[in-house]
């Protein structure tokens, strides 16, 4: 997403393979899942490519993610001397997807963070 957003326009998922080191399979496959979930638009042919759906300002590290890695299931319940981690580890995971939903691609295209 950040090779998408720097790119700033269409590009081919070549480009995108090989200026991120990663095979071009796995990458065709996070594209393909990208562009389903309307966080890609895409254009077969030579002046196509790849491209953001919205602005880079627009998309969040949650977005991204939950495309991505899927959507965590809820954790068995913690058993016995443990089970006061669970309230602990539930705002841990709260706290993670504010920060997440709180930072924008355009965010670490400039600063690497989130906004002060």
């Amino acid at each position: 997403m950040l090779a998408l957003a720097e790119a700033g326009g269409p590009v081919h998922a070549e480009w995108v393979a090989t200026s991120q080191d990663i095979p071009r399979r796995f990458c065709d496959n996070i594209l393909l899942q990208l562009r389903r979930a309307g966080l890609i638009n895409s254009q077969r042919g030579p002046d196509g490519g790849y491209w953001l759906a919205r602005s880079p300002g627009e998309i969040s590290l949650a977005d991204v993610i939950r495309v991505t890695e899927g959507v965590e299931q809820a954790a068995k319940p913690f058993p016995k001397a443990a089970a006061p981690l669970e309230e602990i580890w539930a705002r841990l995971h709260d706290h993670e997807h504010t920060l997440l939903r709180e930072i924008t691609l355009a965010d670490i295209m400039t600063s690497g963070g989130p906004p002060p």
